[in-house]
């Protein structure tokens, strides 16, 4: 305990000069508008657990560029689309890197994972992998059937509800399917959950995301890290034992396997990369294959089952809106058979709703933390090196100087309008933009429309127990990312005709 003083004593020292030589430094140099803090922890109490509605308040107040200090370190936070205009795209390659990430290191392998490495040409080579080898149109065509396999299991087993009339719980079997696809992709099988550890894949892969997205006070004052004052370290060493010993083991089963017949999942091609004179530029190794599909599992897990929960609560909650994507499904579709995902281009009415969920409940609300590598004057403002950059997607797409009735579920907002939400347009960037927007972006896009067509158009959904639409729970659960608090329980009727 003494020693423990002693480092604390010693780490409060060295703020106070860090702070001393930091404020002579910026003196003269006009910093974006922000709260005072506090010493030694700056405006870390300002934020509590959904920061994205904190940090939008303080925007209000202090501007759409704002500067904060969580501990050590200066935070910019951009609330409006021009300014992430400015920061994703005018000085995109200022900030393209990553800050330093304790979870990140533990269980991402020393930040190796695409998400949150560093800038530079490990992170290029890697992103290069995953956009030509693992995320192409070709690759994720190829996996068109399973994902059709995966989501009749799904119709299956609601239909046989819907004779029963009782409520599914959509959120644990849209996660289930979600899970069970990107295995398929990722890993070539579903795993059950006996196969991971007595937790469950799906409870500690969920573990993990919410461990990443805890707040970890050694990320803003690293001269603590040293004494794990949260337990964060310890539970991340043993979260990333479970995940390394699994992976060990889902490597082990691919390079033994002699069926040459099967679809080539992304581990085979990954591991198809080690030792190849072609493709030796890559450098790739067990702990980067490990890094890499643990990043692509999560992020599409999680993500997808989110978005595709959001969706389906506000058509539940706009009946009307309901019937009008179910009228679009009857004229493209038919009433005699399910979607396919050729159908899903067709569905004008339906990319809208799909849209408007993005802008209402962005998967990731503050999208991941970019980081200064240079000191840089943006819109007059000097942004340090080393700056933490959050932009909240969640307030931008609820910018009252952008959208009329910004709060309104109305899709109808986007007809005749040319905004979408792969990054070009700043006003919807639910994705991110710039070099550092996510990969996945066609995959999620897929995957959600399709579930969501086909559940809209194979049943009707009321709430149980007599339930208003208008009395749907919309409350949000927020780590990294920000799921509905609590389950979404319908009741189906079939509707097609076959």
């Amino acid at each position: 305990m003494e020693w423990s003083w002693t480092i604390l004593a010693v780490s409060t020292l060295i703020f106070f000069f860090h702070a001393l030589r930091w404020k002579r430094r910026a003196k003269n140099k006009r910093l974006p508008p922000g709260p005072r803090g506090l010493p030694i922890f700056g405006n870390l109490f300002m934020v509590g657990n959904k920061p994205h509605q904190d940090l939008q308040q303080l925007a209000q107040k202090y501007g759409p560029i704002m500067h904060l200090r969580f501990g050590l370190m200066p935070v910019i936070v951009v609330s409006s689309p021009e300014a992430a205009e400015l920061f994703l795209k005018t000085y995109d390659l200022v900030f393209a890197s990553r800050p330093p990430h304790e979870v990140a290191k533990h269980v991402g392998y020393n930040q190796q994972n695409l998400s949150f490495s560093p800038y530079g040409s490990y992170w290029r080579n890697m992103r290069k992998i995953c956009t030509l080898e693992l995320l192409s149109n070709l690759k994720i065509n190829s996996f068109s059937s399973m994902r059709k396999e995966e989501l009749f299991l799904l119709i299956q087993y609601i239909q046989e509800a819907a004779s029963a009339r009782v409520a599914v719980d959509l959120s644990a079997k849209v996660s289930s399917l979600t899970t069970d696809i990107s295995c398929r992709m990722v890993l070539g099988k579903k795993y059950s959950n006996d196969d991971f550890n007595e937790k469950g894949f799906e409870a500690i892969i969920r573990e993990g995301m919410q461990t990443i997205a805890a707040f970890n006070l050694a990320d803003y004052i690293p001269q603590i890290k040293g004494l794990d004052l949260q337990g964060l370290t310890k539970r991340l060493k043993t979260i990333a034992k479970v995940f390394d010993d699994f992976f060990e083991k889902v490597i082990d089963e691919h390079v033994q396997s002699k069926d040459e017949n099967r679809i080539m999942d992304f581990v085979d091609v990954m591991l198809g990369f080690i030792g190849s004179e072609e493709t030796d530029q890559y450098h790739v190794e067990r702990d980067n294959i490990k890094a890499i599909i643990l990043d692509i599992l999560a992020a599409s897990m999680d993500t997808s089952a989110t978005a595709i929960e959001w969706t389906l609560s506000e058509l539940i909650r706009h009946p009307r809106l309901t019937k009008k994507v179910q009228k679009e499904l009857e004229n493209v579709v038919g009433m005699d058979r399910m979607v396919e995902e050729s159908d899903l281009e067709k569905l004008k009415y339906l990319d809208m709703v799909v849209k408007e969920s993005f802008r209402l409940h962005p998967v990731v609300p503050l999208l991941l933390p970019h980081a200064s590598m240079e000191d840089c004057i943006v819109n007059g403002y000097h942004i340090p090196k080393n700056s933490r950059i959050f932009i909240n997607a969640w307030a931008i797409g609820r910018d009252q100087k952008v959208w009329t009735d910004a709060e309104k579920f109305y899709p109808e907002r986007f007809v005749g309008s040319d905004i979408d939400l792969r990054g070009r347009n700043f006003q919807l960037i639910p994705f991110g933009s710039g070099r550092r927007g996510c990969p996945g972006m066609q995959l999620g896009l897929t995957i959600v429309r399709l579930v969501v067509a086909q559940l809209v158009h194979c049943f009707d959904w009321e709430l149980p127990d007599d339930m208003l639409a208008t009395d749907l729970d919309m409350t949000e659960d927020c780590g990294l990312v920000c799921r509905r608090a609590k389950h979404l329980l319908a009741i189906p009727t079939w509707r097609l005709k076959t």
